[in-house]
This record gives structure tokens, sequence and C-alpha cells, in this order.
């Protein structure tokens, strides 16, 4: 029997089959089959087309069990399967007749069974299917197709969930690609191992392709998320996501201010809040910003009574007595204050033709007062004979110090010219000539220098030499550089009590030898010096005295509430020298200068390594042994004491900013397409910049841009920097993220010098080498700048240098000094003393400093040396010295060649 031919069909019958018609080229075949199912029908239904009550469906093949299709028909005479084309064997047929009760007509039902085994022979090829076809006297129908698939489920997700840290009320989003399966996999979501359904808890949603959206993120929400992929075959679960939902902490409400901290006067008062509105839950982040605010206030101070003047006397009464009052209104007594004491109302007995006793009471009172004005007198008198003893006494001490300082008075009239000092004692000749070289470089060290064997004799003045030259075998100081090791210095210290703290960077040091005449100290390239004046020093005396800026890492200052360091952290000593009067320590600070603004402290460490608060600024007491100079960028700090100093300023409000300076360094040579810009935060102080200039040195990196300057508040608002207007068809950003953000306390008060960014570019050729775009850098809620960047990646910028000038350690000679001082420290009649100095040079702020010392025009003269050592011009001062009406400007006149 033919494949392709129904069983026990002849071969002529296949057109038959196929076309479900009767062939009209086979009419005796046709006619025999027709007769023969005839003869099986009722003649009313013998015209009757095959119609199928059940048709083969879809099926799936689970492992390695068999699928059975069925198809019953009526009325039919024989039904058949047909799999792929091919003619199901007949053997394979299970067939069942019966007949329909209800319309008497025969129904056929058959079944087949399909292995595994057969659908995998045509796998690849195309789908496996069955159909049946059912013959009945007028024709032949076809069923539906009927498709029978191998079911599997594979083990692997294509994409599973992720664990995610979500703040409160966020929306979460967890993907999910289920396994490939047939049929396809149904997906179910779990939490903790419940099954999540969206109809009872509106709060989930399952997209179409199977995500898990959370709309709002509950605290309940936290769990570990599992997809569940499952058909027929298998169930497959991915691997658990955790979802930890965490809050921010969140700042309750301020408290009332409090009561001010003074009774009178300047004080201050403080609120607190708490971070528990919310309070942080599961890693969230703590509240950003302080938790106490101070500010300053200042209290009514109680108001005293005090008595007005005494009125007249009333006329005589007939009682012989007569009357004045005063009243407690100059002033009122007020907040508080006391009442006054004493008598509002006073009687006098006066005298009368009614009263003869008056006479008598009237002398004893008049003698009383003459015994009142004779004691007063005597008084007065001893007075004034105390006072002139004084000022004999102050006038003889004066005219000896001058006698012996100075000599000679030539040099007030005839120019500056080279002076002598000369030891009493022939064996005292180790002194060094100091004539001023307005044409020398000066980098660390300016002053004089002397061996350790020398002793300080009583000096006159000659008009030879300034001073003797060394003899042979004498310290020589050459362009401020000792001759000794700069490591060897160090490590001589630092077997010192007094150096145990000290770093042993020698580049942040400066160190050197000093006697009576003074000199000064200076770091290059950071701002940091300390002049010491003449006579500072002790005649006889001779000091190995350092200066060295310290690594904020290395000293941890106490800071709190809205304090932040304003300054370096300068050392300077030995602690423990004595000093005749105050040197001045200059180092640069970063606020804005504005004291309505901040309180500034200067802090000082103790022996035992403790921090102490030493001065106020703005409440200076001259008694004190240091007073402070706040300029735009620099403080000016008199001290009479050597040791480690600081600023430390107190934000009174939102208004105080520090000064930041932004600075931008890049690879120095790039050779691949990525390019990294490094952006640094720090102070806007010269050794912080020093500091990263020597780091980025080090790393091969090059600065690509001028430092800028920032004000940054305190405002607890974050730093947030981002690069804009990028040409994209040459450049794109590799960060994910539209701008990166520094913490507001990493500035405000963190430890750590300096902070950076980096910015990863990549540019889309190697041939692009030009770079042009905006950097924009501003604070939250608050007004920023945008700094235009243009440069070429593969040239090399040279490093910024900044060298130290200055012919000498002091711009005004010695001698010269000397007479300015004994000239302007007598008060003048007219005014034209040390106070006009000081206005001509607007210092009159300082004026009760200044006042307060021996010599206040050395102490003006100190301060504009550290103020003008790099730019002050000599002439300008001379100038100042005409207007006021002194000589002395002539002194200044003297050109370099006459020096």
């Amino acid at each position: 029997m033919d494949s392709t031919t129904p069983p026990t069909q002849p071969r002529a019958h296949r057109a038959e089959l196929c076309h479900c018609q009767v062939s009209s080229i086979l009419p005796r075949l046709s006619f025999a089959l027709s007769h023969t199912a005839t003869a099986t029908l009722p003649a009313a239904f013998s015209d009757l087309l095959p119609h199928f009550q059940v048709e083969p469906v879809d099926e799936y093949i689970v492992k390695n069990k068999p699928v059975t299709l069925t198809c019953r028909s009526t009325p039919a005479t024989q039904i058949y399967f047909k799999c792929n084309g091919e003619w199901v064997h007949q053997d394979d047929h299970l067939i069942e007749r019966t007949v329909d009760p209800a319309t008497a007509l025969p129904v056929m039902q058959v079944t087949i069974d399909i292995t595994r085994q057969q659908v995998e022979k045509i796998f690849g090829l195309d789908e496996y299917w069955c159909q049946c076809v059912a013959w009945s006297t007028t024709g032949t129908q076809k069923s539906q197709k009927a498709y029978i698939r191998i079911a599997y489920l594979r083990k692997n997700f294509e994409e599973e969930p992720q664990g995610k840290e979500v703040a409160l009320d966020q929306e979460v989003l967890l993907r999910c690609h289920p396994p490939e399966g047939v049929p396809q996999a149904e997906v179910e979501w779990q939490r903790n191992e419940d099954v999540i359904d969206p109809a009872s808890d509106p709060n989930f949603f399952i997209t179409t392709d199977h995500n898990l959206v959370i709309k709002k993120a509950r605290l309940a929400d936290t769990g570990n998320y599992t997809c569940v992929a499952k058909n027929i075959v298998a169930r497959r679960k991915s691997t658990s996501a955790t979802v930890l939902v965490y809050v921010n902490g969140g700042w309750s409400t301020w408290t009332t201010w409090s009561s001010c901290s003074a009774v009178c006067g300047r004080g201050w008062q403080k609120r607190s809040r708490s971070c528990t509105n919310p309070t942080p839950l599961n890693g969230g982040t703590s509240c950003e910003g302080q938790n106490i605010q101070k500010s300053a206030c200042v209290a009514t101070c109680p108001v005293d009574g005090g008595w007005s003047e005494w009125s007249k006397w009333s006329a005589c009464g007939a009682d012989c007595s007569m009357w004045r009052s005063r009243e407690c209104t100059q002033p009122s007594p007020g907040t508080g204050g006391k009442d006054c004491q004493g008598l509002d109302l006073q009687s006098l007995n006066c005298t009368s033709e009614q009263c003869p006793q008056s006479e008598c009471t009237t002398t004893h009172i008049l003698g009383a007062e003459d015994v009142a004005l004779y004691v007063g007198m005597v008084a007065v008198a001893l007075c004034l004979t105390l006072l002139l003893i004084v000022v004999v006494l102050v006038y003889r001490r004066k005219k000896e110090g001058l006698d012996a300082d100075v000599a000679d008075s030539s040099i007030l009239t005839t120019g500056f010219q080279p002076m002598g000092i000369k030891p009493s004692k022939p064996e005292n000749s180790h002194l060094l000539t100091i004539q001023p070289d307005l044409t020398t470089t000066t980098t660390s060290y300016q002053g004089t220098l002397r061996s350790r064997h020398d002793t300080t004799g009583k000096f006159s003045m000659t008009n030879g030499p300034l001073l003797d030259p060394l003899p042979n075998g004498s310290h020589t100081l050459h362009n401020g550089k000792l001759n000794s090791d700069p490591a060897e210095f160090v490590s001589r210290l630092s077997t010192q009590s007094y150096f145990k703290t000290l770093p042993r960077d020698v580049a942040n040091t400066s160190y050197g030898t000093f006697n009576f005449l003074g000199g000064r100290l200076t770091i290059p390239n950071t701002g940091i010096s300390l002049l010491i004046p003449p006579e500072a020093i002790p005649r006889g005396k001779i000091y190995e005295i350092y200066l060295t800026v310290q690594r904020k890492e290395d000293l941890r200052l106490p800071l709190a509430g809205c304090q932040t360091l304003l300054s370096p952290v300068v050392s300077c000593g030995p602690p423990g020298v004595v000093l005749s009067r105050p040197v001045i320590l200059s180092m640069d600070h970063c606020s804005d200068a504005c004291l309505d603004n901040w309180a500034v402290r200067l802090k000082k460490q103790n022996y035992e390594g403790a921090w102490e608060d030493v001065l106020l600024m703005g409440e200076e007491l001259v008694s004190e042994p240091y007073y402070c100079q706040l300029e735009a960028e620099t403080c000016r700090l008199f001290s009479e004491q050597l040791g480690t100093f600081a600023l430390v300023g107190e934000s009174l409000h939102m208004g105080a900013a520090k000064r930041l300076r932004l600075v931008l360094f890049s690879d120095a040579y790039c050779s691949t397409l990525e390019y990294n810009i490094r952006v640094y935060c720090m102070d806007d102080t010269q050794d912080v910049f020093k500091e990263v200039m020597q780091m980025e040195r080090q790393l091969g990196g090059r600065l690509i841009d001028e430092p800028h300057v920032l004000l940054f508040k305190d405002s607890y608002h974050n730093l947030r920097l981002s690069i804009h207007d990028m040409p994209l068809a040459h450049w794109r950003s590799k960060l994910l993220a539209g701008y990166q953000e520094i913490p507001f306390y990493h500035i405000w008060n963190g430890s750590q010098r300096y902070l950076h960014c980096t910015f990863t570019l990549e540019r889309l050729s190697l041939s692009t080498c030009e770079l042009t775009c905006q950097l924009c850098v501003w604070q939250v809620e608050g007004e920023g700048q945008s700094f235009s960047l243009d440069f070429n990646i593969a040239k090399v910028t040279l490093s910024i240098t900044a060298p130290l000038a200055g012919p000498s350690a002091f711009q005004i000679p010695y001698l010269i000094r000397q007479k300015i001082c004994s000239s302007l420290d007598a008060p003048c009649p007219n005014g034209a003393d040390w106070r006009m100095l000081a206005q001509r040079l607007k210092l009159e702020r300082h004026m009760s400093f200044f006042a307060s010392k021996a010599s206040p025009t050395s102490v003006i003269l100190d301060l504009w040396e550290a103020q003008h050592f790099h730019s002050g011009n000599i002439n300008q001062l001379a100038t100042v010295m005409a207007d006021i009406g002194k000589q002395e400007a002539m002194i200044f006149l003297v050109s370099d060649g006459e020096c």
C-alpha cells in the first residue's frame, strides 16, 4: 500500500481524498465507494457531508509522555489522520463507532498517539502538525491542523532583578526577563517567599514585559524579591534581589532662641534642632548642617538711677528752716537698675529775726566747709609734686637712652652714609657688615648671623663703616642661605623637646640665626613670613629661630559648631625665647574679611599640645601679648611669644563666606582617547596651592587654566561642579551623572587641605587636541559661577612660580630707623608725631595698640616693613615723612649707587 493513500483504498483514489470530492476520472471506483457507504446510511441522510464534532487541538509533549489526538465526525464512513503530509497507518488508529440518539446518525471517533521520537524526526525543519480527514457518501471534510510541540523551560533567566537601595516614597523598578520556554513561561513575583498580588495591593504593578514596579517605596517594602517563571514543564526562580528602603534624616524645626548669655553688652544666644523629622533609618544619610546655631546678641544693660542737681534753697520760713529737693532722673532707673540712694529732700535752719539762735548754726556750717577746702588743696599739691618727680625721671632715662644709642645726627642732613658700630673691646670683632644692597634677591632668610662664641659689648658711633668686616673664619650669609645643610638643621632641632611636633619637611621650613639687629624668615610661595624687628632680641643674645607651616592632618584642631579653619597652621620657635618687643608673623587667610559676619579667634598650641583661644578679633586688649591686623587676604600677628598659631572663624550667620580657590589640572601627555580634568577645591591660601602644585608635578600633571576664586557661604549646601558646552562632534563625557558634588562639611569642617573631583572626557579621534567648554560651579540653591576653558591638550603649560624678591631684610636702615623713632615718639604740639604717621599710613584703627608700646613709631615701621616687603616703595614713605614736616624724609632719597 502506498504511503500517500489512505488505508484499504486503491492507489487511484488518492486524488479524490486530496481534493475532497469524487474524481471524474475514476467514476467506477467512486460509484462503488458511494454505493457501499449509502447502503449503511438512511436514505434521508445520504446526501450529507461529514461534520466534525471534535477536532484535534495543539498539544505539548512533556518529557517523554506521548500525546493523544482525537477526531469525531458525523455522518462519516471513514476517518483517517494525516501528519506532516503523510497518512498515519491504519493500525495506529483507534476507531470507535456510535449512533447519535438525537439524529440517529452514525458517529465515528478516531484517536492516535504521537510520541516524542516522531516529533524530533523533523525538529528544526518545520513544526509537527496533524489533521484528520472524514468521508461520507457525499464527500470529504478536513479538520483544523493541530500542532504538536516538545515542551521545555530553560534554567537561566535572560535578565534577573538587581538589588537596590531607594529612598522612602521613591519609585522602584525591578526588571525580569524569564528563561526561554515552550510554552512561554508565566511570571509571578514574590517578596520574602510570599506571592505579590497587585489586585490586593495597588502599590505594586507588573508590566506586560514582566517587570515589577513599586510605585512608592514604603518601609514595609524592604525585603527580598524573587521573579518566578513557570510552565507545564518546570518552575524556575531567579536569584533574590534585596530592596532596602532607607529614610534620610530630616531636621526638626528650630527651637526658640535662648536668652542672651551676657547680662549686659555683647553676648551669644543659641538655638538647636534635632535630626528626628524623620530619623535616619536603614543607612539613610544624617542631616546635613548644624544642630546648634549661635548668634551674637546685645543685652540691654541695667541702668542705675542718678540724682539730678539740687534745686535752689527755698526762702526762710516762719519755722526758721529752708528746703531744697532733687529727683532720681539723671538717669532714671531702668532695666532692673538700682534706685537712687540718699535723700531727695534736704532742710536747713536759717537766720531771721524770729530765730536769734540761727547765727551760731550758720557759723558752724561755714566752718565745716572751710576744713574741706583746705584738705582738698593739700591733696592737689601732693599730686602735682608726684607728677613732677615722674616727669623728671622719665626725661632723664630717655635722655640717657638717646645718648647711648645715637651720637651722630649728621645722617639726617647729609643723606644716608655708611656708619660703623665698633665694639669697645678689641676681641669683639665678629659682627657682620650690613650694607643695603637693593639688587640682591632673598629667598628664605634675611638678617644678621654671628658666631656662637660672640659676646656683645658697648657700641659707639663713628664715621667709619656701619660694622667692622668679619674676620676670617666667622659665619657668613649669602642670598639668605646658611652654609649648613638644611637636613642637618632639622635633625638637630628634632632632638629638642620643643621640636617634637614639627614636621620634617625641609621644603616648608625656613630658619636662621639672629641677634639684636633682627631679620626676616620667609617660606617661598606660601605667603608666610616672620619679621624680627631690630631690638626684638635683647643685646647680647643670639637665637636660632625656625618658621614652618604644618599640615592640617598632622595637627587636629578642635572645631565645633560653625567653626572653620581660615589660615594655615604656622609654627615659629623655639618657644620660650625672651623677646624685648613683638615680632610680626604674616600668613594668608581665606575669610571674606568682614568681621560683621565672623567671630575670628587666634588659637595657640600650648606645651601640652592643647589649643587655647588667645585673641578674639575686634576685642583685642593692648595689655595682652598678641595683637592682630586683619587685611583683605593677610593676617599680621604681633606676638611677644613664639609658638604654633592658627586662625579659626565662627560664622555668625549664613552671609559668612570663605574664599575657595579652584585649580584645574590634566595629564601633561595624553596618548589615549580618554582625557581627565582634575578640579581641586582648596582654601584660598598660597601654602595649599603650593602643596597641590608640588603633588601634581610628581604625578606628571599640568595646570590648564588660571586659578579661580569662589565665595563659599555657610549655607549648609553642597558644592556642585559640571562641564557643559563641549563640541559634541569631537568630545563626549563619560560621567553618568550631570554633575559632581562635594559635601558642605568636607569643605567647611573637613580636615583635608584640598578636595578634588575628576571629569573623564573622551575624544572621538586621537587627532583632536582643542577643547573648549564651560566649567560651572555653584552651591545648591545658590548663585554660581561659570568659567570658560579653551586650551590645547598637546601643549605643555608652564608651572606658576612666585620668586621671592627684596634687597635685604629691612628697607629702612637700622640707624636711620632709630633717628625716625626718636623724632616721632615724642609728642608734638602741632600733632606732627607718630599719630600723624599712623594716619597717613591708614593705620589709625590701631592707635591704642601703638600707644601702649614704649616706641609707637618703631611698631608702625615694623608693620610697614611686613606689609611692603615685596612691593614697598621707600620713596613713598619719604613723601609721607615730608608731609608730616620732618626732615628725616631726606634719608630715603638715596640712589642704588649711594647705598
